[in-house]
């Protein structure tokens, strides 16, 4: 927060905070700050990959095989 404060950090797009229900007041008010409420990978591409991803792991552990 200070970094982005400070003009340290260029900007930032946030969707998990330490503290999920005392989200930093200070972000509210910044111009170069995109606050999303947990829902980063809510796209259908993002969610087949995850998908994906979790498959290929159950196929490698049934297997034997390394994940």
């Amino acid at each position: 927060v200070s970094a982005l404060l400070e003009g340290r950090l260029g900007g930032a797009g946030l969707d998990v905070f330490e503290n999920e229900l005392h989200v930093p007041e200070e972000l509210f008010g910044l111009e170069n700050v995109v606050l999303l409420p947990h829902v980063g990978t809510s796209t259908v591409e993002t969610r087949m990959v995850m998908a994906d991803l979790v498959l290929g792991n159950l196929e490698a552990h049934f297997l034997g095989k390394p994940l």
